[in-house]
């Protein structure tokens, strides 16, 4: 079972499920959830491979969307889900091979796609750096500073740190080897005929307007919603802006 946060107490609404995207983890998602949790109860979780959760020599999207089938499950009922990247996938395979457990679906700045870059030269940063030598998270962001990473990125990989163990809270070796999964998304002739939306960062091109014949196949009622002056990271870009437009689409 993969490692959970609970925000919240159980109300009349959907409880709110929430994957998070590589090198993520439920606490990335800490001050949304708790926001979010006024109305409903938010569940964030550790993907596998990451955070406290589960390592596996698996990282494929079936997987992980058995992982969240898992934790819907050991509620009971039906769920509301959100997904941001890697965590969206996992989202969009949940509803595709798991409908009755889904109510509705927000898939954040994320294709049903095979992208062609790749997050492993991260990894490879992340190995360079010597632990041996690091006791506080600033010195870890300090060398993977000088490893050409931005700082905004230092601080998100660096909150997955583990400084007294010694250790990343990734299963780098197998997120290396599961690469080319990871970046893309299974062949499938399934839809899921459920609400959809794809909430994406203006100012991001993971979501393109050619990528929307692929998104209607596989989720016919797929709306569209753009956050102006956010990136990928649209959430962190434009907090308050990234929870208006989920609040106004789970309540409408």
């Amino acid at each position: 079972m993969l490692n959970m946060i609970l925000h919240g107490t159980p109300t009349d609404r959907p409880p709110l499920l929430i994957a998070h995207g590589l090198y993520g983890s439920a606490r990335n998602w800490g001050v949304i959830a708790k926001r979010l949790s006024d109305t409903r109860q938010v569940i964030a979780v550790d993907m596998r491979n990451h955070g406290e959760s589960p390592w596996t020599d698996s990282h494929s999207y079936p997987d992980l969307a058995e992982d969240l089938a898992e934790v819907i499950e050991d509620f009971g009922g039906v769920f509301d889900v959100l997904g941001h990247s890697m965590g969206g996938k996992a989202a969009m395979m949940l509803a595709l091979s798991h409908p009755d457990l889904v109510r509705r679906l927000v898939i954040a700045d994320i294709a049903p796609v095979a992208y062609g870059h790749s997050q492993l030269p991260f990894i490879e940063k992340m190995r360079a750096v010597d632990l041996d030598a690091v006791t506080r998270k600033s010195e870890a962001a300090a060398q993977l500073g000088v490893l050409g990473v931005e700082p905004a990125l230092q601080s998100f990989f660096t909150q997955s740190l583990d400084v007294a163990g010694k250790r990343w809270r990734y299963n780098l070796d197998v997120l290396a080897a599961e690469m080319p999964k990871i970046m893309s998304f299974p062949d499938t002739t399934a839809h899921w005929d459920g609400p959809t939306l794809f909430l994406t960062g203006a100012e991001s091109d993971y979501v393109l307007p050619e990528h929307r014949d692929k998104i209607r196949a596989l989720f016919p009622k797929a709306r569209f919603a753009k956050i102006p002056g956010a990136g990928h990271w649209l959430h962190a870009d434009k907090p308050r802006e990234f929870e208006a437009n989920l609040r106004a689409y789970l309540d409408a």
